[in-house]
């Protein structure tokens, strides 16, 4: 369940609240977007959750309650393109024949499920009167994608021999001299370049998924569905500049990079490590009164600050003094390491430990979303695009392309765009030549919210905590986000 479920229902405050849906429990993706809607007051109905619009039928259903393990599924549409992997929990086409037969009305098949193995077992069904009914729970389905469930529960043997290998070179890497480090990554990459899930180096499966599950509340509400815009203001995407400092000499070079965005007018986070190298404090009140920003890049970048409950406790007072000492309200894990259920136990506003989409890092995978979401209390943040030392050092490109295309479709889609550079890799000219040409082509892009990640966190939980009304004619948002929040409308047919 999000956090901003936690924040109230999306459409319950507020003396002029129209509640667009009832809905038999709280709904991730209805809180998610801010699409108003109450909860219903009369008797529940034991065996089927439902979304139904204020006025009435009809009803998007699904069952309450499973049995058997979560499975990756795919909706099959009209062509590839337009099929959906999900992961959960799955009624068969018998069971769903059984549970709807209490209910007055025809349903028919409209889309159909297949397994793994590419066997039909279940389907999307649509009544007489156009009611749907999924054999899953959508709240299931975004939580699996957003915490990598689904890693547990699709791969297949190769997935787990690529990263069995993946985990012994990252136990042997400290042994190994720096150009047989270099040769054995460049020689995996070519494996992990051709994972299947999630693709690199885009992945649209959960945005996939939302445009269907919205397309088909539109439908059954008849108009177009309201919702809080991702980002504040005219602004329809974000672009965000982060740096992770490996190294002392990464430390002691920050002025080039500096320099470099000031003089595009943007600002950058700078992620420290507290006991690799000597921090000066002196020089992060620099750059925090300078309107940059500071973070907390795990205690020593050895990579085990989350390798269990127990090391993560011992290191943690550690990383909360350097958090307080420089002001740092953000978090990022060396080498990307991530755990759902400890992550928040950090105590940070925000985490970007976790990429949309990433082969190439001893984690692979990614949560597969170019937007903010919550894990408990804290906001996460997603890395969107392909880290420079995997662009040049281990992919070897040439220049700023694929950054480039990446924020263009970022861009086009309305998603946050967080690069994530290193000063330690930027002392080569080439690489901070390329740095400095991608910033010059988004500088000037008056659509873009050039924000850093402590402002995007705040954001977004000033938009959870808001919510739509009706004003007679129209919707406005209400709450910590109504001076900058827009009203947008999602239309589409499924």
């Amino acid at each position: 369940m999000s956090a901003s479920t936690r924040l109230g229902l999306a459409g319950m405050d507020g003396t002029n609240t129209r509640s667009l849906f009832v809905c038999s429990r709280q709904a991730t993706l209805l809180e998610y977007f801010r699409i108003p809607y109450r909860l219903e007051s009369g008797p529940a109905d034991h065996a089927l959750e439902r979304i139904r619009p204020s006025a009435g039928a009809p009803t998007l259903l699904w069952p309450r309650a499973f049995t058997g393990p979560a499975i990756l599924a795919t909706i099959l549409g009209a062509d590839p393109e337009s099929t959906i992997p999900v992961f959960a929990r799955v009624l068969a086409d018998d069971d769903a024949d059984r549970l709807l037969a209490a209910r007055d009305g025809a349903w028919s098949r409209v889309r159909s499920i297949t397994d793994s193995d590419g066997r039909e077992v279940s389907s999307i069904r649509r009544s007489e009167d156009g009611s749907v009914f999924l054999p899953f729970d959508p709240d299931e389905v975004i939580l699996n994608y957003w915490s990598e469930r689904y890693a547990t529960i699709g791969a297949g043997a190769k997935a787990r021999l690529r990263q069995s290998m993946m985990n012994i070179y990252y136990r042997l890497r400290p042994l190994l001299p720096r150009h047989l480090q270099i040769w054995m990554r460049r020689r995996f990459a070519r494996l992990q370049a051709r994972s299947r899930f999630p693709r690199w180096p885009v992945e649209t499966c959960l945005h996939d998924f939302f445009d269907l599950m919205l397309s088909m509340l539109g439908e059954i509400a008849g108009e177009p569905l309201p919702y809080i815009a991702s980002w504040p203001g005219d602004h329809t995407w974000a672009l965000v500049l982060t740096h992770d400092v490996e190294h002392a000499r990464g430390f002691a070079a920050l002025d080039p990079v500096l320099d470099l965005e000031r003089a595009h007018g943007l600002r950058s986070a700078w992620n420290l490590v507290p006991r690799r190298y000597h921090v000066d404090d002196e020089r992060v009140r620099e750059l925090v009164a300078g309107g940059f920003e500071v973070g907390v890049h795990g205690l020593h970048h050895d990579g085990r600050d989350l390798e269990s409950i127990a090391t993560l406790q011992e290191r943690l007072p550690g990383m909360r003094e350097a958090a307080e000492r420089w002001g740092a309200v953000g978090f990022r894990s060396p080498a990307m390491h991530r755990n759902w259920d400890w992550i928040p136990l950090l105590g940070f506003d925000y985490d970007s430990s976790c990429p949309d989409t990433d082969p190439f890092e001893p984690q692979a995978g990614g949560c597969c979303t170019w937007l903010p979401f919550f894990n408990q209390g804290l906001v996460e943040l997603p890395l969107t695009m392909v880290q420079d030392h995997t662009l040049f050092v281990i992919l070897r490109q040439k220049d700023e392309t694929a950054w480039v295309q990446k924020a263009e479709l970022l861009r086009g889609r309305g998603g946050l765009a967080m690069i994530d550079t290193h000063p330690d890799y930027l002392l080569d000219e080439r690489l901070l030549r390329a740095y400095g040409r991608f910033l010059a082509h988004f500088a000037a892009d008056p659509s873009a919210w050039k924000a850093l990640p402590r402002e995007v966190s705040a954001w977004w939980r000033k938009r959870a905590a808001s919510h739509l009304e009706w004003h007679g004619d129209s919707w406005r948002v209400v709450g910590p986000a109504a001076e900058e929040g827009r009203v947008q409308f999602h239309e589409g047919a499924w």
